[in-house]
């Protein structure tokens, strides 16, 4: 398929005829002249997360690390000219995969340990589930989480996500100075403990990580948290921004950005009672 056609729609914030680059596995979507938004688009939607690569005056910034199928350094050299900050929004194997490439990285402290000891990863749906202690309820699991072989002779099954330690541990209020922007971050625990998001006050972009995305958001892991999550959401409804860019599919702007916290708090509040009365 061509490039043109491998481009999602346009969200807030977004161009769609600013496609910077394509390499064999990396999509590279440039959004003004100092953010690029890097996807996988031979990844199955389960796992095809998003990378943003934030340019700085004084040093770059790359907001999560893809699933680290295929190297980083070796299809997008320029991420790299300038030694970027890694900021990892929270140890799952599709945002971590490529961080071992970083010479700096950062993520919350309550990743940490995971982060040292190796994320679990596969790229078979049954064997993630397990690792992962995900109860599939029936659904169909996907077989292979990727659409297609980087490469001729690559082996699935030698898939691994490098234990990684961190270069900064992360928390709630810190801020990263990139010279002439500065990020806050936010621990917004929920979906899993270590979660955080990115928030650049001055212009009000967000960089929410897994914490909200436009779809159905999952808090039903085995390190979830429902009524951190319920909290995460309130605060995010008050949250004043300009666009979300987040870790699955498009950006969008602050009235959906409240819908969907207010429509996960509903049903949150709705499951609870539910039980209750149970």
């Amino acid at each position: 398929m061509d490039a043109a056609h491998r481009l999602n729609p346009a969200g807030p914030g977004e161009a769609a005829d600013t496609l910077l680059g394509m390499s064999d596995w990396y999509e590279q979507l440039e959004l003004g002249s100092d953010l690029v938004r890097v996807s996988e688009p031979l990844v199955s939607p389960l796992l095809s997360a998003k990378m943003w690569w934030l340019r700085g005056t004084d040093r770059d910034l790359v907001v999560d690390a893809g699933l680290g199928v295929v190297a980083l350094r070796g299809e997008i050299p320029r991420m790299f000219e300038r030694d970027p900050l890694a900021v990892l929004t929270h140890a799952h194997l599709d945002h971590v995969g490529g961080a071992h490439e970083f010479r700096e990285r950062a993520a919350h402290t309550a990743d940490a340990a995971i982060l040292a000891a190796g994320v679990p990863a596969s790229l078979y749906g049954a064997e993630l589930y397990e690792k992962l202690g995900i109860n599939a309820g029936g659904e169909p699991v996907p077989d292979l989480l990727i659409k297609d072989l980087p490469y001729p002779e690559y082996d699935p099954r030698t898939y691994r996500v490098e234990a990684v330690t961190l270069s900064r541990r992360l928390d709630d209020g810190d801020r990263i100075d990139l010279g002439d922007r500065t990020l806050t971050v936010l621990h917004l625990p929920g979906h899993s403990p270590g979660s955080i998001a990115l928030l650049e006050e001055r212009t009000g972009v967000l960089f929410s990580g897994d914490v909200v995305y436009d779809g159905h958001l999952i808090d039903d892991l085995p390190d979830s948290d429902v009524p951190a999550y319920r909290r995460s959401m309130e605060s995010l409804a008050q949250l004043d921004v300009s666009v979300v860019h987040p870790g699955h599919g498009r950006s969008f702007d602050q009235t959906r950005l409240r819908e969907l916290a207010h429509a996960y708090l509903h049903k949150a509040g709705a499951e609870q009672a539910g039980s209750a009365c149970g």
